[in-house]
C-alpha cells in the first residue's frame, strides 16, 4: 500500500458543499474518505465511502479505521456535515436541540478527536470546519440561536485547538459562510436570501470550496475563522 499521496476525510460529502469539496480534493490528487448518512460506494478507487450518522461515535471510529486500512494515513479533515434550523428560540423543541447538538457538536467531537490523534502521530495535518457567519453577526428576522450555540462553539474550539496543536504540526481553521446556493434553498427564496448579504447575492458552492483549499495550502495560517459571506459578518 502506497502512503505517499495525501488523504482527506470529508463529512457530509454526498451533496452540496461536501460534494464540491470531494471533487476539488480529487482534482488535487488527494485520496478521499467520504462520509454521509446515505452515501453510496464510488467507482473511483481513490474515494472510500463510509456511510453513517456522524453524530454517532461508532461512525467516526469506522471512518478513521477504514480510511487508515485503505490509504494508510490521514492528512486533512473537513468537518462539513451540519444542520441549520431557523425558528424563534421559544419554539425550539427538545428534538430540535438534540438533533443540532448531535450533528453539529457531537459530530465534530467524535471525528475530530480520532483524526487529530492520527495527525499528531504523523506530526502534520489540517482540520477545517464549516461554521456560519450568523454565529458572529445575527440578522434581525432570521432567528438562529441553535446555530449560534453549536457553530459558535466550533469557532471557539477551532481557536483553542489551533493553539493546543500548533507546536505539533497540526493546523486548525474554520470557514464561516453566509447563505450558500444549495438544493436546501428553493429558487423562490433566492432573492430574499441574496439581500441578507451586503454584496446582494447568495454565495456559490465554489466560494466555500475555494476558501477551504486556500486554508489547505496556507501553511502559516491556523486558528483562523475565514468569513466567506459577502460581507455579512461586517453588519447590515
Amino acid at each position: 500500500m502506497s502512503t505517499e499521496r495525501k488523504v482527506v476525510i470529508i463529512t457530509g460529502a454526498s451533496q452540496g458543499i461536501g460534494a464540491g469539496l470531494l471533487r476539488a480534493y480529487r482534482n488535487r490528487n488527494y485520496r478521499v474518505v467520504a462520509n454521509a448518512r446515505s452515501i453510496t460506494a464510488s467507482a473511483d478507487p481513490d474515494v472510500l465511502a463510509v456511510p453513517g450518522d456522524i453524530g454517532e461515535p461508532e461512525t467516526a471510529e469506522r471512518i478513521v479505521r477504514e480510511g487508515l486500512e485503505r490509504f494508510g494515513r490521514i492528512d486533512s479533515l473537513v468537518n462539513n456535515a451540519g444542520v441549520f434550523l431557523s425558528k424563534p428560540f421559544t419554539d425550539f423543541t427538545e428534538a430540535d436541540y438534540t438533533h443540532n447538538m448531535s450533528v453539529n457538536v457531537a459530530g465534530f467531537f467524535h471525528i475530530t478527536r480520532r483524526a487529530a490523534a492520527q495527525m499528531l502521530k504523523q506530526g502534520s495535518g489540517h482540520i477545517v470546519s464549516i461554521t456560519t457567519s450568523l454565529a458572529d453577526q445575527p440578522i434581525a428576522g432570521m432567528p438562529s440561536a441553535l446555530a449560534a450555540l453549536t457553530k459558535g462553539g466550533l469557532n471557539a474550539a477551532t481557536r483553542s485547538l489551533a493553539v493546543e496543536f500548533a507546536a505539533r504540526g497540526v493546523r486548525v481553521n474554520a470557514v464561516s459562510p453566509g447563505v450558500i446556493k444549495t438544493p436546501m434553498h428553493p429558487p423562490e427564496t433566492h432573492a430574499l436570501l441574496a439581500g441578507l448579504h451586503p454584496v446582494n447575492r447568495m454565495g456559490e458552492i465554489g466560494d466555500i470550496v475555494e476558501a477551504v483549499l486556500y486554508l489547505e495550502s496556507a501553511s502559516f495560517v491556523t486558528g483562523e475563522i475565514l468569513h466567506v459571506d459577502g460581507g455579512q459578518h461586517a453588519g447590515r
